[in-house]
């Protein structure tokens, strides 16, 4: 009966040993996870103020895009406002005098096209020399 009571404490002692260690290796595992989680906490508490800070400089930016689109929609009214008076809209000048029309744009489409010799680098004609020397002249007697 001795023997039977040495043996069920020396096996309640292993296995109390057992658990203690048991245990110890669950606490350090746990500290580990603890470690690692506040370091997950800090990293997302600096990516949400990264991310606060980057949504006040979008705001910020939306707020001057904003400003300046507004401002080119004035510039633009007070553009259509200046081409758009009476007359000026050559859609409605085309289709109601479609003749006059046409012959201004093939006018202007000659003389386009005459610029764009000389840019090219053909050479004047004697009245586009003579028509030169006239400005210069005309240039020079304002000085």
């Amino acid at each position: 009966m001795r023997l039977f009571l040495i043996g069920i404490i020396i096996t309640s002692l292993l296995g109390a040993g057992a658990y203690v260690i048991k245990l110890q290796r669950d606490n350090g595992i746990l500290k580990a996870n603890a470690e690692k989680l506040e370091s997950a906490i800090g990293e997302q508490k600096q990516l949400i103020e990264n991310q606060k800070k980057d949504f006040t400089e979008i705001l910020d930016a939306n707020k001057k895009m904003n400003e300046l689109v507004g401002n080119l929609k004035k510039d633009m009214d007070d553009l259509d406002k200046r081409f758009n008076k009476n007359n000026r809209d050559i859609g409605k000048l085309a289709f109601e005098k479609p003749a006059v029309v046409e012959r201004l744009i093939n006018k202007g489409t000659v003389k386009a096209s005459r610029c764009i010799e000389i840019a090219s680098g053909s050479p004047l004609t004697e009245i586009e020399k003579m028509l030169q020397r006239n400005r210069r002249s005309i240039l020079n007697a304002r000085r």
